[in-house]
């Protein structure tokens, strides 16, 4: 059974201490929770959190570069660099160059790696399951679609298309 002291730590905080703390942090610590949930499950089948990231992206679009993958994991590459090396050594992807560019080192999922997708994608599932158990669908449709506003509004502000909020300084 795993240890669940830490996420009951992070509940007593949030409905004792500091119940109207920053939002910023109530995210934070739900994903840290949720991360830490995955954690446990990806670790009986030998892979890691960090290595569970570079795979999703993988799965979507494999052969692309390690700095390609650096950016989409939002990691540096030399973090990049040793997480595809400890992949490699795992067998669950090839490092190639591609014909006509020796410049590139393009990071390709092999078999196992692939297969990997149907038995964690379902331990993923698993935990948002778990983690929105007794709330209504409407009401995670709402967090969803009220999350990915918030995205927006700081995607919008970092590209100067609209002003920081005044009462935030």
């Amino acid at each position: 059974m795993p240890d669940t002291r830490p996420t009951q730590h992070l509940l007593r905080h949030w409905r004792e201490a500091v119940p109207q703390d920053r939002l910023a942090h109530l995210v934070r610590d739900v994903a840290r929770a949720q991360m830490r949930a995955l954690q446990v499950r990806l670790s009986a089948h030998g892979v890691s959190f960090g290595h569970w990231t570079f795979l999703r992206i993988l799965w979507i679009q494999d052969g692309i570069t390690q700095r390609e993958l650096s950016d989409l994991a939002g990691v540096m590459e030399p973090t990049t660099f040793t997480a595809v090396k400890a992949m490699e050594s795992m067998g669950l992807i090839e490092r190639r160059q591609l014909a006509g560019n020796r410049k590139n080192v393009h990071v390709f999922l092999s078999k196992e790696g692939r297969a990997l997708e149907k038995v964690l994608v379902p331990l993923a599932e698993d935990v948002n399951r778990a983690s929105v158990r007794g709330i209504p669908d409407r009401s995670v449709a709402i967090v969803r679609k009220s999350l990915l506003q918030m995205i927006q509004n700081l995607a919008d502000e970092e590209a100067g298309l609209s002003e920081p909020d005044p009462t935030l300084k």
